[in-house]
């Protein structure tokens, strides 16, 4: 039987509270599935870690965590104590950036039973794959001058090695969908990159001919996401384009809370993350309130990731039942505690092995 060691990273606030119940619904998957086991090592690592020792991790933390099979991470950041740029960089963005974690993948669906503030959402069923290592989001540029003079650069870029693989990742899950790839774009108004991007996706397009195809501007995309997102299948998009349809994506499910998301590293040489995308939340800590479906949720994809798709669906079917029958947390309008929610996905799970 294979067992694959897992690196649990808490992190912060509510993080704390919904990784370990995450765990436990994983380990009932595995005793059920019966073809693979989860052994997991936590770490301390966060804000808390940060004002103990001046840093969000081990200095020798990246070392430590490359030999582990997926990195399961709760939340970073509490801007009461560390200020985000700090948090951010120093643990999340490190790990995605220093581990070539260079595809972020983010699901949106509708889930009966927790209200979306669509009047109408229709059955929509998305997929947002960004690219998540450069583009808008490089650290290159800097500032000059002084007062009324002073001058700020941000430097947007884009290789065509990292396009072309966030590109084809997109494709090839296009294939095992609805067979449909939007590209975002905006070469309408960023006169390089834009363009650029338009070109390589049209060019990877060609060894996909069985995959329909489409191009929208981003403004266009985002205001669709809205009035019809039931036309989407996957969309690729920039780093910063995918961070802000993702979050789009959350808000039209009902909450943010519930939205999973993986960091895939795709040349195999470090391992991918997974982690919902709520924060910490650190208003309803302590209290056993914090929803935990987008942590059990990111379980499903790092199973999927491990090579069990089987394993993963039925988890997502479980999740989908639960929260059909009126079981979740009050950020959703429900009434049941993060643990109660938890334990019942464990029950319908143990009921089916």
């Amino acid at each position: 039987m294979q067992t694959f060691s897992i690196a649990s990273i808490p992190g912060d606030g509510i993080g704390k509270e919904v990784v370990p119940l995450a765990q436990d619904v994983l380990q009932t998957v595995s005793d059920i599935h019966g073809g693979f086991r989860l052994s997991f090592t936590s770490f301390p690592w966060g804000c808390d870690y940060y004002l103990e020792h001046g840093k969000m991790m081990a200095d020798d933390g990246l070392e430590q965590l490359k030999s582990y099979d997926a990195l399961f991470l709760g939340a970073v950041g509490n801007a009461n104590l560390v200020p985000d740029h700090i948090s951010l960089w120093g643990l999340l963005i490190k790990i995605r950036r220093e581990f070539q974690q260079e595809i972020n993948v983010r699901p949106a669906k509708v889930m009966e039973g927790i209200q979306s503030p669509l009047h109408h959402p229709a059955d929509f069923d998305l997929v947002v794959v960004r690219e998540n290592s450069e583009g808008e989001y490089s650290s290159i540029g800097g500032r000059i001058y002084q007062e009324e003079n002073e001058l700020a650069i941000q430097n947007a870029v884009f290789s065509k090695r990292a396009v072309s693989q966030a590109v084809r990742y997109a494709f090839q899950l296009a294939k095992k969908r609805k067979g449909h790839v939007t590209s975002a774009t905006k070469s309408n108004g960023i006169v390089h990159t834009m363009p650029f991007w338009d070109e390589v996706f049209h060019e990877v397009a060609k060894d996909y001919p069985d995959v329909r195809t489409d191009s929208q501007h981003i403004d266009a995309l985002a205001a669709f996401f809205v009035t019809d997102p039931s036309r989407f299948d996957v969309i690729v998009a920039s780093n910063l384009f995918g961070d802000i349809l993702t979050d789009i994506g959350a808000a039209i499910m009902g909450s943010i809370g519930i939205a999973p998301a993986a960091n895939v590293n795709m040349n195999g040489k470090y391992p991918s993350m997974f982690e919902p995308v709520h924060g910490s939340a650190p208003d309803i800590v302590g209290k056993g309130i914090a929803n935990p479906i987008g942590q059990i949720w990111t379980a499903k994809l790092m199973l999927d990731h491990l090579g069990y798709e089987e394993a993963g669906t039925l988890l997502l079917d479980v999740i989908e039942g639960v929260i059909k029958n009126g079981f979740i947390t009050p950020d959703v309008g429900g009434t049941y505690s993060s643990k109660a929610v938890t334990n019942e996905i464990i029950a319908r799970l143990k009921k089916i092995g």
